[in-house]
């Protein structure tokens, strides 16, 4: 994607990403801090904006930068520290902010970092709002800038957590005496209030990976690596496992068989007992194109209807509310309950999933059995051009020959990640060994023409 001058956007799927200090750094922080409150400032004189990050060791440098360059524009700060990125989201409305802020890359290395902005009603910045901003970035050195008693000032929200949890438990808690779970909070923004949350409910609680370092983020736990998880769940004897990445705004399960339990699962799930209590507005729901061709046939033979849009959570909202549809998600666990939520929330998915078991008093294995999924292998090719891939015939030739032999009982996609140097190839088929084959003759194509 371009800006109107040609230039490569600054700002993705998912707000600004880079290698931290070498892409992402301070110093665009600090010009992004500036744009920023140049934008909000046509609005008001004195933009209020709260900043969030998660745990990694790129995170209060880059911090540092941004509210930076927000006072130096003349804005004041909320800062709140350590906190999921869907808390950011709740407490920029919630504190009557301009906007907010997250430093964070999701489920990312701990070398990645990003800068992702919320509107102050809790949605993410609109597109044309970034573009604004993006097209400041370069000129903030050349504006003029305030001084005295205009210089912004920083403040820290020390009540960020709490009221973040308070929210939580208002809009759903079950009683989870009865439950215990094993939590992996991928060394995060989860570590510390995803326990107290499943606690103050009354689960019995095993927590895993909540002891961050700055650079063990998402490192061989979390959503992304759910081994270690599947394995203390069977080992516990748990009623249930909790993945986390590392901004807590997408959650995996695993059920006390220790099977993993994806966004496809949960969303099923959730959207069966929604219908059943009369909550599933329009009697549908929205996914995207990754989602699993067995969660269809589900919800095909229950009635519910799918709207389906490309990969990236703010294209499913963005359906949601022109539809007035109030759940949706991907199966990456990033899942959108629209009557409690902005954004994905990684605990609140937790907390709404919990809910089904306990007022259903089944087993997540039994819940899980609403849908049957079909085989799909999913390969993330690391490139240096991933845009390459949709502009090369030899890749579109195979897509062809691909598809043909699938012949409807399956499908395939190959799309760019939004967020990663990486094109995913992911390939769906009723015999497993003909969707690996397709997979891996795809993956070696695309490493030749687009390296």
């Amino acid at each position: 994607m371009h800006n109107p001058e040609g230039k490569p956007r600054l700002f993705g799927t998912d707000g600004i990403r880079g290698i931290a200090n070498l892409e992402l750094t301070p110093e665009l922080a600090v010009r992004v801090g500036c744009a920023a409150v140049r934008v909000l400032a046509r609005d008001n004189s004195r933009p209020f904006l709260v900043v969030g990050r998660d745990t990694r060791i790129s995170g209060s440098m880059l911090e540092s930068a941004l509210v930076a360059g927000i006072c130096s524009g003349g804005g004041r700060v909320g800062l709140l520290g350590v906190v999921p990125t869907p808390a950011v989201a709740f407490l920029t409305a919630h504190k009557g902010a301009d906007a907010g802020v997250v430093i964070s890359a999701s489920h990312n290395p701990a070398r990645d970092n990003g800068i992702k902005f919320f509107h102050r009603s809790g949605y993410k910045l609109p597109d044309e709002l970034e573009l604004e901003m993006e097209c400041l970035v370069d000129a903030t050195e050349h504006g003029d800038r305030p001084n005295g008693d205009a210089v912004g000032c920083v403040q820290p929200a020390s009540d960020a957590e709490e009221a973040y949890l308070e929210h939580l438990l208002s809009v759903v808690s079950p009683d989870l005496s009865g439950l215990s779970a094993v939590l992996d909070c991928a060394h995060g923004a989860a570590y510390r209030v995803a326990p107290m949350l499943l606690e103050r409910l009354g689960a019995r609680v095993t927590v895993l990976n909540a002891e961050p370092d700055g650079l063990n983020i998402n490192l061989q736990c979390g959503s992304t690596h759910t081994e270690q998880l599947q394995r203390v769940v069977l080992d516990t004897g748990a009623d249930l496992g909790l993945a986390f990445d590392g901004d807590a705004d997408r959650l995996l399960a695993v059920d006390e068989r220790g099977r993993l339990v994806d966004g496809d699962f949960i969303m099923a799930i959730c959207a069966l007992h929604m219908r059943d209590k009369g909550t599933l507005k329009g009697r549908a729901m929205v996914t995207t194109v990754m989602t699993n061709l067995g969660f269809h046939h589900a919800m095909r033979r229950e009635g519910i209807a799918v709207r389906v849009t490309r990969v990236g959570d703010r294209y499913v909202l963005e359906r949601m509310l022109e539809e007035g549809l109030n759940l949706g998600g991907e199966q990456s666990g990033h899942i959108i309950f629209g009557d409690h939520a902005t954004t994905g929330d990684g605990l609140l998915t937790s907390l709404k999933l919990m809910e089904v078991m306990v007022e259903s008093g089944r087993a997540l294995s039994d819940l899980s059995g609403v849908m049957e999924r079909i085989p799909q292998v999913l390969i993330n090719v690391r490139v240096r051009d991933k845009e390459a891939a949709g502009r090369s015939p030899v890749i579109a030739e195979a897509l062809r020959d691909c598809e043909e032999k699938l012949a409807g009982e399956g499908r395939v996609l190959v799309r760019p990640s939004g967020t990663e140097p990486v094109v995913r190839v992911m390939v769906e088929a009723l015999d497993p060994q003909q969707a690996e084959e397709a997979a891996r003759t795809l993956s070696e194509l695309i490493e030749r023409e687009a390296r």
